[in-house]
């Protein structure tokens, strides 16, 4: 490259040499993008839905003021019992799959980021701000959603909020873009070779391009390549069984989580949330409260009442989950019956020991608390619960994501709260 090289602008468009760039590899990649992040979206969605926020109080919601953007939201269901293990590993695993294809889908259009003038038309001026917002709006979302799953919240502020609302500001960006560019990106796919670059529209073929090194197919073989690496080495924390060994990408890949009937993941341990030993010990009573009667029960009392069985995941926002648990306590409408609530126990406010934290606090809804698989779990896989596991007693619910599912229950309030 000559001293004049050196000196020419980004804004220029001799600046950009790569023989790569052009209107068919922005179109392929955009396609595939356009699939998953609508997939992403969905799948996003359906998370938030899960958590039950618009119950009574907004116990479970994270997001206040959402207003409109809960239009959506519906009772989640208890069937199938691995509906957000599914939906939240659908979630994760794209999400980091999608990394390398949305970085050479910038890679191929940031030509068009020092495009000047900014603006030529008021529609020129649109398709501009959508691009920022779209670049901005992805790298947050993914930034966001990566650390998340790797537990390092290094961001100000909630992960929750931050996710959801930028969701929302990306997503409308995305929808402007798209139907922006749909014209172009037919025409694109429809042919086979790019234009020259005194013939391209987009400003995206190289003015002066410099010899290929590599070519396109192999160049979207090796972003199809990490995808498939990422995939390989994420997907295991929800698939469960031997691909759990894959999964070194996932915030509990490299932590042996232990063997015998406790030895399942966990996010959060009894000493990380400030749980003691005389916390849970012989004067540890469960408090029942509802209908205007109020039930206090120590953990040998609640192992004279009639047990039940369930064999049923923990699946988590991070993505990760394990695979059926055999878990053993009392049916939550059992014990709603004990206060005179038993012929339609109502929705249900759970409360742990722990002091700090999220979700030490939360509600789920009537059709959760009716299930026969709703457990007050005391037992996991013929064993007594580890402290880490929630010992003396926990909440287990089907489908429910596991910030869902409390551990050290001290308290369960059925109805109003």
């Amino acid at each position: 490259m000559g001293a004049h090289d050196h000196l020419t602008p980004p804004t220029s468009p001799s600046f950009w040499r790569s023989p790569l760039r052009g209107p068919r590899l922005t179109a392929l990649l955009g396609t595939v993008l356009l699939a998953g992040i609508t997939l992403l979206f969905v799948t996003g969605l359906l998370s938030y839905a899960a958590y039950n926020p618009n119950l009574a109080g907004g116990v479970n919601d994270k997001t206040p003021g959402k207003g409109l953007l809960g239009f959506y939201l519906f009772s989640w269901p208890t069937d199938p019992h691995w509906l957000y293990r599914l939906t939240q590993g659908v979630h994760v695993t794209l999400g980091i799959a999608l990394v390398p294809i949305l970085l050479a889908k910038l890679w191929s259009v940031i030509p068009k980021l020092f495009t000047l003038p900014p603006a030529r038309s008021p529609g020129h001026a649109l398709e501009r701000l959508s691009l920022l917002l779209l670049v901005g709006g992805a790298l947050f979302e993914f930034v966001t959603g990566i650390l998340n799953i790797q537990l390092e919240y290094l961001f100000p502020g909630s992960f929750y909020p931050l996710h959801f609302y930028g969701a929302w500001v990306f997503i409308g960006a995305f929808v402007a873009h798209v139907v922006l560019r749909v014209p172009r990106t037919v025409r694109a796919l429809r042919e086979r070779e790019d234009p020259g670059a005194a013939a391209d529209e987009t400003g995206l073929v190289a003015a002066r391009p410099d010899p290929p090194t590599v070519t396109r197919r192999g160049a979207l073989g090796l972003v199809g390549a990490g995808s498939l690496l990422l995939f390989v080495a994420t997907a295991g924390q929800s698939i469960g069984g031997w691909w759990r060994g894959t999964a070194l990408l996932a915030p509990h890949g490299g932590r042996d989580p232990g063997s015998g009937p406790n030895g399942f993941q966990i996010n959060k341990t009894a000493a990380y949330v400030g749980i003691r030993s005389q916390d849970t010990g012989d004067d540890w009573r469960l408090t029942i409260e509802g209908g205007g009667r109020r039930v206090r029960l120590s953990r040998a009392e609640l192992l004279r009442l009639p047990q039940h069985e369930a064999a049923l995941p923990i699946a988590c926002v991070e993505g990760w989950s394990t695979d059926d648990q055999r878990w053993s306590g009392v049916r939550l409408r059992d014990l709603a019956a004990l206060v005179g609530l038993g012929e339609r126990p109502p929705d249900l406010l759970v409360e742990s020991l722990q002091l700090h934290g999220a979700f030490r606090r939360a509600a789920l809804r009537d059709n959760q608390v009716r299930d026969p698989r709703s457990l007050l779990a005391l037992r996991v896989g013929g064993a007594d619960l580890s402290a880490d596991h929630g010992y003396p007693a926990r909440i287990i619910v089907p489908a429910a994501p596991g910030v869902l599912n409390t551990k050290w229950v001290s308290r369960l309030t059925f109805g109003e709260w």
